[in-house]
């Protein structure tokens, strides 16, 4: 299924930038008979799967939704048990990333990170700086609500200090102050285990995203579920507000 899915993809209309909320960890595990640490381990091997399938493609961005704020408020040893996996799947997925020339960015309110995890994810960050492949962004401790809001206060601060004048406030003006500001809006968010919601992911840069479910648990998807998104992804007319026939009146001029 894998090698008939790739065949079917078009190289020339690959979406640059993919967003995935990494859904179904715990419910896969409980499935299992297991507890959802168990799920969050076995989810590893899939993020290893896609970063090594994006990268192959020649996707340019891809953001996986890691870790959000309200994921705080979830008990005391799964949160403990989620630290201690990012820190030691970081530390022993480095060497990877180098090999497969990929770059790592963090976005989030990383501050909220106990410090061996600020550290490594710094010392990772570090030593793939100057990969030029691939970009793997990690949403940790992410909120879109509250990249929003501190955006708006920044832009607020700015106003007022005489630095930005508030008639030159624009799209652009605004993108620039948000966590994900030297990254392109996502084309395509896919979100598995069978939940319809966003989930406070990238609120403001998916105006125009294409948005795809699927009822995988994020422990079970492969590349070859990626393979059968960005082939959905490619069948799609993307309008950007317009006509199907304004569109096709455009490319043929």
């Amino acid at each position: 299924m894998q090698e008939s899915m790739l065949s079917k993809i078009d190289k020339n209309k690959l979406p640059k930038h993919i967003a995935i909320i990494m859904d179904g960890n715990g419910r896969w595990a409980e499935e299992q008979g297991q507890d959802r640490l168990f799920g969050h381990y076995n989810g590893v091997k899939s993020v290893r799967d896609i970063v090594e399938g994006s990268a192959e493609l020649g996707i340019e961005y891809l953001t996986l939704y890691a870790f959000s704020t309200e994921n705080w408020d979830r008990p005391e040893d799964e949160v403990n048990g989620l630290m201690s996996l990012l820190v030691e799947t970081i530390r022993k997925e480095v060497p990877t990333l180098n090999k497969n020339n990929i770059k790592l960015h963090v976005i989030g309110e990383i501050s909220m990170l106990p410090q061996f995890a600020k550290d490594e994810l710094a010392e990772a960050i570090r030593l793939t700086e100057t990969n030029t492949g691939l970009n793997l962004i990690m949403a940790l401790s992410y909120s879109s609500r509250v990249e929003i809001v501190c955006a708006v206060k920044k832009i607020a601060e700015d106003v007022k200090a005489g630095i930005l004048d508030a008639n030159t406030i624009n799209h652009q003006v605004f993108n620039s102050y948000l966590f994900t500001h030297n990254f392109p809006d996502p084309e395509l968010m896919i979100r598995t285990s069978g939940e319809y919601r966003i989930s406070n992911f990238l609120l403001y840069q998916i105006a125009y995203t294409e948005l795809y479910f699927t009822n995988t648990r994020w422990p079970e998807f492969r590349k070859e579920h990626l393979y059968t998104a960005i082939v959905d992804y490619q069948q799609r007319e993307r309008r950007f507000g317009k006509t199907g026939h304004q569109l096709k009146e455009t490319t043929t001029e």
